[in-house]
This record gives structure tokens, C-alpha cells and sequence, in this order.
């Protein structure tokens, strides 16, 4: 099965791409986007004030440090240091834009059939999509594109989703269930569904999707305005400390009798290379590589927060079907109670989910028909949909002729513990031996439904799922990194337990209500823990609104995606799982630019400070460590240097730090060890690498 992603992946060597950050990098060039980013904003002032002196040089008494010549070029370099600052984020934006534009383009008119009445083979009338209303009901038949997203109300059809989620086997829809949710612009290929709109034109799925992208601002969020706080804090002193040097350097100039005052366009070089311009130049655009990372894997991020967030989430609460499960459970075997008829049980089974939309409930009604089991209704039955509140379905028999209302029996099928509490309801008591039946169906990792007939509980269906494979594998990688796994599941404990030992999950919540998730999601926050966690149902908005990282299920409901602050295209809950290492890539990728920054200044300090003062004190000559060939050469390579590395690191920037499952204090190491000691020693490589050539040209 092959996949193509609709977000795709944008080549950062796409020349219309280029071109526009280029463009981009120019616009940003106002002091209104400067100041945004203060560093950059130190750099865009020095530039200005190196082009004030470059002109004040042409008219003046010159030396080594005043020549025109020597001014401009830095005043040149210290300008393309801003430029190349603006075109990491201007390219980190136009890959996003590039995104939103491919969603934008699956947008087309469309002709929908609406109907008269939601009955198939009924006469319809040709409209417009942008005239259908949320109420509206069409006909989809195969070959015609879903006007826009909807419930089915009838039918079954296959229906490629492709140009949605990118992947290119078709999906079946139909009505009632998990699946009966179809999205505007999919198209069906075989058979037909009546579909009832469930928005209006401009509020659709994919029109929320292209919003989502284009208004998805990219706040500052809290670890990256510390990290600001301490750039600023870092350039604060770094200024102070180049301001008092003029100062300094009069007095030493006074005082010795020997050498030159130093000059104010090597006093602003030394300044920019010293303070933080590599992470500086390069911060907002790690913030926006994030997103459109996210939107690469077909997930929609509403803002940088929640990014970040899931790289800093250490408790992950994933539902068991779908995620650790294949999540088609199907009914396997009837076990009746003592006394009780195995064909009476499957009948009575049968006639209690014939209200049970779900994957289950029909899977029981199909294993009973095989039994050879009637299905049909009987008439004047009272269909009991099932609930996630209520974890039972079943139908009321009408009583019989002469006999009260009251007297109608009670057919019910669902979670053993509801079903007992609804036949103590009733004066009755669930026997010993159908709760060692439903123990049993538990150890082996299967579910255990029970059957009732008013009071008396006629036996238990047996559900099976399999643990996927490999997912084992994933929680350990999870525990390496110091997530906390959590399954959520409405089976009973003996189930969870044993499907959780089999998975490798540290921990399982049992027979959950969306109370319950919503309980346990404040709980792991009040004990000052971040919480992510998948859904797609009305009925998982209160918890998704609730959890610090919540991924809605794009074939999911209106609620679900409105609760949540990402919303996977593909519909895949274990995406949970590629989000949180998408989230801890991108701290590890800002973490590690930060530390190069710091680490390379050290050698710019070496190249910078003797080559300004060692006319007044010689004696400094003994730190030009890199033999650079003069101190003009020195201050120039240092700032040719402190612009060039930004656009070598741009690339790592945008795809981000490979992500490793290992714990904290190994990832700190190899940080160090590759971008500390590498920050460290790239730039003694690098500028006397420029100085070779400067001289070797004769431009020094």
C-alpha cells in the first residue's frame, strides 16, 4: 500500500521557494519586524550605525580600522548576518504557506444531488455546493464527490480520502458507528450513501483545516520566552562590557603612549559576534519548522504552544482500541449460564445489538446468524441504542396480550459491570458462575460481554482483539524518555490488566466514562505533569479540552476537533506517538542551536579581542591562537564567520535534530559532546579558513 502525504514535504531547494523568502527577507527588513526578536534587533542597529560610519570614513582621517574599505565590508557582512536572520524564518514560513496552498487547491466547485427525501431512488435535485445548508440531505453516488462533511443516514460505499489524508486505500462508510462521518471533497467509488450536511459552506473540514494553517500564529511559548530572557539577559551584558571598552582603550591609549584608540566599527563587530546571533537569527524559524513538521506527518498544529508542548508531555493517555489494539474485536464464542441454552442466549444477544451500531454489536448480530439464529425484529420492540454512559444495548419486547406494560421483558447486552448493576436494578443477581466465565474471557485477554433477559443473566459473549505488534517496543522507547504510558479502555479490569501486561503499558484505566478520563487527566496535572491523549468522539471533547497535547481524529466529530489542539488528517491514533517525538525534536533542535551559539563565541573571542587591543598591549598577541594574519583580517573573518554559519545551520534548522529515544542525561551528553565541543571548535576551523582566503585574494 502505497502513501502520499497531501502536505507534502516542501525541498528547501525549490526555487520558487527561495525566491520568496528572498523577497520575505527584504520585507522583514522593517524596524517594526526587527524588534520583535531582540538580539536580531541589536545586529539590525549595528548595521545601521557601521553604514553611518562607512559614510563619516569617506571624509575623514583614516588608519588600518577606519579605511573605507574595511568599513563597508564589515558594514556589509554585519548586514547580511539581519538578511540570512530573515531568510531562515521567511523560508521556515514559506514551507507552511506552501502546505496551506496544496489544501487550498483541493478545494473545487462542486454539484451535489440534494434530495427530497433521505430515501435512496428518490427524486433529487442538481445544487450547488456553496447553496447546501447544515440539514440539507444528499445523494452520493459512485464517481461523485461529497459536497461537504456530513453524517450517513443510509448506505454503505467505499470512499477514497486520499486527497485528505494522503493515503491511497479507499475507506469504508457507512451509516451509524465509527464511520459514518464523510468529509467534503473525498469521493465515492463504488455503491452510494445518503448523507445528511452537518455545516454550512465555509465551515467544513477542509475550509477549517486551510484556516487553521493560515491563523496558526506562532506564539512565543513559555520555554522559548526563557530562552529570549536569557539571550537578552546575554546581549544585555555583552554590550555593557563593549561600551565600557572605549573607555578602556582611551585611558590604556593615554596612559602607554603607544598604540590606537579602538575604533567604533571594531567595537560593534566585537559585539555582534559575541552576543548570541546564531540561535538569535535562527529561534523563530525552529518555532515555525515545528509546525510545518507536524503538518508534514498530515497533522494540523493550531499554534507553536501545542508543539512544544507535546515535546515536553510525560504522560500519554491512549485509548486500547485502534492504538495498542487492532481494534476490530469481533465476537468469537457464546458461553451461556448454568441452566441456559446456547441458542437462547445467541437469540437474545442477537435482538441486543441489533441497536448497537458499533464494530461489536454488529460483529455479534453476524456471529449469532451464523448459528443460525433469526435476526429479525420482532414487532412493537423498543430499540436501546448504546451509550458510552450507560456501556448497554438492548430492546424492551412489548408484554403480551392482557399482560401490563410493565411486564415487558428486558433484553440487555453490554459491560459486565453495568449489566450486573442494571439486574440488581431489577431484583436479580448476576451468578457466580457467569462472573468466572467473564474472569476467564479476561485472562485471555478477550472481553467479556453479559447477556441479560430482565433479571436473569443468560451467559457472556466473548470479543477478541490482538495487541499489535511492535507496540511493545514503542512504550519501552516511551519509558526510556521518562513517558508515563496510560490505556484507556471500557473493559473490565481483568481485561485491561491483561492486555496492558501483554502491551508493556505502565499503567490502564478500566471501564472508563468520559468522567473518568477527564478525572484522570486533572489528576496527573495536579501533580504538575503534562498529559496527551487521542479522540474523535462528542464524547472525548471534555477530556481533549482538558489534556495539554490533545490530537482530534480528523473522520472525527465537530466537538473532538474544536476540543483539541491538533487534529491528525490520517485519523491514526497511534500519531500520538510520531507528535510527542516531533515535539521532543523540536526542543532538542533549539536546545542544540543554543548550545552551538554560546560555545562558538568563545572562539570569535580569540579571533576578535587581540586583534582591537594589541597594538596597545602586545603582550595579547599570544591569544592569536589561529595565527590570523592581522587585525583587520581578524575582525572581518570573525563577523564573515558569525553571518555564513547562520545559513549552513538554516537546514538543521528547518528538518530539525534527529530524535533518539534515550533519557535526558544521555541526550545532555551527546548534545555537548557534538554541538558544545563542535560549537567550540568549528569556528577556530572556519576563521582562519576565511582569513586564508581573504589574504590569498589580497583584500586584506
Amino acid at each position: 500500500m502505497t502513501k502520499k502525504k497531501s502536505l507534502s514535504s516542501v525541498s528547501l531547494l525549490d526555487a520558487a521557494l527561495i525566491k520568496a523568502a528572498l523577497w520575505g527577507a527584504l520585507a522583514k527588513l522593517s524596524p517594526l519586524v526587527q524588534w520583535r526578536n531582540p538580539v536580531m534587533f541589536i545586529v539590525y542597529i549595528g548595521s545601521i550605525f557601521t553604514t553611518l560610519l562607512w559614510l563619516h570614513a569617506l571624509n575623514a582621517p583614516q588608519d588600518a580600522s577606519t579605511r573605507p574599505a574595511f568599513v563597508l565590508a564589515i558594514t556589509i557582512w554585519l548586514w547580511f548576518t539581519v538578511l540570512f536572520a530573515n531568510f531562515a524564518e521567511a523560508l521556515a514560513e514559506g514551507r507552511s504557506k506552501a502546505q496551506a496552498a496544496s489544501l487550498r487547491g483541493l478545494r473545487k466547485e462542486t454539484w451535489a444531488k440534494k434530495l427530497k427525501e433521505p430515501v435512496h431512488g428518490a427524486a433529487f435535485l442538481p445544487e450547488l455546493a456553496t447553496n447546501l445548508r447544515r440539514g440539507d440531505v444528499v445523494l452520493v453516488e459512485a464517481g461523485d464527490v461529497i459536497p461537504l462533511d456530513g453524517e450517513v443516514i443510509e448506505g454503505v460505499a467505499s470512499v477514497d480520502e486520499s486527497a485528505i489524508t494522503g493515503e491511497s486505500a479507499p475507506v469504508v462508510r457507512e451509516s451509524g458507528g465509527d464511520f459514518s462521518a464523510v468529509t467534503g471533497g473525498t469521493r465515492v467509488l463504488s455503491d452510494w450513501l445518503v448523507v445528511r450536511v452537518a455545516v454550512n459552506p465555509g465551515e467544513s473540514f477542509l475550509d477549517r483545516m486551510i484556516g487553521m494553517v493560515e491563523a496558526a500564529k506562532r506564539q512565543k511559548t513559555p520555554n522559548e520566552i526563557a530562552l529570549t530572557i536569557l539571550l537578552v539577559a546575554l546581549t544585555i551584558v555583552f554590550l555593557v562590557v563593549t561600551v565600557t571598552l572605549l573607555p578602556f582603550s582611551i585611558f590604556s591609549v593615554q596612559a602607554s603612549g603607544a598604540g590606537t584608540v579602538v575604533s567604533l566599527t571594531a567595537l560593534v563587530a566585537l559585539l555582534v559576534c559575541l552576543i548570541p546571533t546564531t540561535i538569535g537569527g535562527l529561534l523563530s524559524a525552529v518555532g515555525v519548522a515545528g509546525m510545518s513538521r507536524m503538518m508534514q506527518a498530515n497533522v494540523i498544529a493550531t499554534s507553536g504552544r501545542a508543539v512544544e508542548a507535546a515535546g515536553d508531555v510525560d504522560v500519554l493517555l491512549l485509548d486500547k482500541t485502534g492504538t495498542i489494539t487492532h481494534g476490530n474485536r469481533q465476537a468469537s464464542a457464546f458461553l451461556p449460564a448454568p441452566g441456559v441454552s446456547k441458542d437462547r442466549l445467541a437469540r437474545a444477544a442477537l435482538l441486543a445489538s441489533l441497536a448497537d451500531e458499533t464494530p461489536e454489536g454488529r460483529s455479534i448480530v453476524e456471529l449469532a446468524r451464523r448459528a443460525g439464529v433469526d435476526g429479525q425484529n420482532p414487532p412493537g420492540v423498543k430499540l436501546v441504542p448504546f451509550t458510552a454512559q450507560t456501556r448497554m444495548s438492548g430492546v424492551d419486547l412489548p408484554a403480551g396480550e392482557g399482560q401490563p406494560e410493565s411486564a415487558a421483558t428486558l433484553l440487555r447486552k453490554g459491560a459486565v459491570l453495568a449489566l450486573a448493576k442494571h439486574v440488581e436494578a431489577l431484583g436479580g443477581k448476576m451468578p457466580q458462575e457467569v462472573l468466572s466465565a467473564a474472569d476467564q474471557v479476561a485472562l485471555r485477554g478477550s472481553t467479556p460481554l453479559a447477556v441479560a433477559e430482565g433479571s436473569q443473566v443468560l451467559g457472556i459473549v466473548e470479543l477478541k482483539d490482538i495487541v499489535k505488534a511492535g507496540i511493545q517496543e514503542r512504550f519501552a522507547e516511551l519509558r526510556r524518555m521518562g513517558i508515563k504510558t496510560v490505556m484507556i479502555t471500557g473493559d473490565n479490569k481483568l481485561t485491561a490488566a491483561a492486555i496492558a501486561a501483554e502491551a508493556g503499558v505502565d499503567d490502564f484505566l478500566a471501564e472508563a466514562t468520559p468522567e473518568d478520563k477527564l478525572e484522570l487527566i486533572r489528576k496527573y496535572q495536579a501533580e504538575g505533569r503534562l498529559v496527551a491523549m487521542t479522540g474523535d468522539g462528542t464524547n472525548d471533547a471534555p477530556a481533549l479540552a482538558q489534556a495539554d497535547v490533545a490530537v482530534a481524529m480528523g473522520s472525527g466529530t465537530q466537538a473532538a476537533k474544536e476540543a483539541g489542539n491538533m487534529v491528525d488528517l490520517d485519523s491514526n491514533p497511534t500519531k500520538l506517538l510520531e507528535v510527542v517525538e516531533t515535539g521532543k525534536a523540536l526542543l532538542m533542535t533549539r536546545g542544540s542551536l543554543t548550545t552551538f551559539s554560546i560555545a562558538n563565541d568563545v572562539a570569535k573571542y580569540f579571533a576578535i579581542v587581540p586583534a582591537i587591543f594589541v597594538f596597545t598591549y602586545p603582550q595579547l598577541s599570544a591569544l592569536n591562537v589561529m595565527q590570523l594574519a592581522s587585525p583587520s583580517s581578524a575582525i572581518l573573518s570573525a563577523v564573515i564567520f558569525n553571518a555564513l554559519v547562520i545559513v549552513f545551520l538554516i537546514p538543521l534548522a528547518l528538518r530539525g535534530v534527529r530524535y533518539r529515544p534515550v533519557g535526558a542525561a544521555a541526550l545532555l551528553r551527546r548534545n555537548l559532546a557534538i554541538y558544545g565541543l563542535g560549537g567550540l571548535l568549528v569556528p577556530f576551523v572556519g576563521i582562519k579558513l576565511i582569513d586564508w582566503i581573504l589574504v590569498a585574494l589580497g583584500l586584506i
